[in-house]
């Protein structure tokens, strides 16, 4: 099959990108210079001319609480357009077959764990990601009535926290896993005391590793169409994938000195936001069809603090026009 992968330089689009081609797809791909997703008319232009098979909406403007709160209107203008661009001129170019990638975040704040697909839609949004998770609900949304309507085969699946080769480890705009790595990791090197966190370290979290998410996306763009069907629901057609454990962030903070090898304290900022207290995945549905993760946290960790240190922290050091 042609697929197309929207978002493949991104952590999830690279790694299913990967997958596929290790199975023989042929991956069509587009940079964000080479193709606009928030451009309609581009990516009319682009769906007539290569008219893929198959389609995986990787693609989405993402963060952690810090970006989230700075950039609301962008996160929910960009995710919105993206989504609707990409599932429109699937459905007019005739693809049959889509994948939209989500995230945990559209579930209500007080909801209860571990967060079941029916909760959607049954309670507040946490206000400091409110914008992007409104948009990942509308992406559902799109998906779902489309397939209503029209009688596509457009699915979804709501990942957790994911982290891996290819994450995003900029100081203020990534999510915890990443900017924790890139915190103890420096805090080591220049022989720091102490390393600051945002929040109480109370708050619990789950986290996948990409490789797996990457598996589990194609385990569920797989399943034949009467199979995904059975195990959906009308006005319910996502899907969670998640690890199945969490942590507190106090915990993660210590996995993490430990494979960097700080040797400081954890001190925590209790005046700075903690987001939603607990963010577990009931990924018992997705476990019922026959995939379960393959890669623990601490296993993860390690993969990922070595990527960081060969793929980002070296290439830094090397400075502008050295690399």
């Amino acid at each position: 099959m042609r697929i197309y992968v929207a978002g493949h330089r991104g952590m999830v689009g690279g790694a299913i990108s990967r997958k596929l081609r290790e199975r023989g797809a042929d991956v069509i791909t587009r940079t964000h210079a080479e193709l606009d997703l928030t451009d309609q008319a581009a990516v009319r232009a682009f769906f007539t001319s290569e008219k893929p098979d198959g389609v995986v909406l990787a693609a989405a403007k993402v963060g952690g609480i810090h970006a989230n709160n700075t950039y609301p209107a962008d996160f929910i203008y960009e995710n919105l357009m993206i989504e609707a661009n990409v599932i429109h001129q699937a459905y007019v170019a005739g693809v049959q077959r889509l994948l939209f990638l989500g995230s945990s975040c559209i579930y209500p704040r007080a909801v209860e764990q571990p967060m079941r697909e029916d909760a959607l839609l049954t309670g507040v949004l946490e206000p400091t990601n409110e914008p992007y998770a409104v948009a990942k609900i509308a992406g559902i949304k799109l998906c779902e009535s489309y397939n209503r309507q029209y009688g596509t085969d457009y699915r979804s699946v709501m990942p957790t926290n994911l982290y891996g080769p290819g994450d995003n480890f900029h100081p203020e705009n990534s999510h915890v896993m990443p900017a924790l790595i890139r915190r103890f990791h420096e805090a080591a090197a220049s022989g720091a005391e102490e390393v600051v966190i945002w929040g109480t370290g109370t708050p619990y979290r789950e986290f996948l590793h990409v490789d797996d998410m990457a598996e589990a996306s194609l385990f569920v763009f797989d399943l034949d169409k009467e199979t995904y069907e059975a195990n959906t629901e009308p006005m319910l057609s996502h899907i969670n994938v998640g690890f199945g454990e969490d942590v507190t962030i106090l915990e993660l903070a210590r996995l993490i000195a430990h494979v960097a090898r700080f040797k400081g304290n954890i001190v925590f900022d209790a005046s700075k936001p903690d987001g939603a207290m607990r963010k577990l995945m009931d990924s018992s549905r997705l476990r019922s069809m026959g995939w379960k993760p393959s890669v623990s946290l601490a296993e993860g960790i390690g993969k990922t603090c070595k990527w960081f240190l060969h793929n980002v922290a070296s290439l830094e050091r090397l400075g502008p026009g050295r690399h």
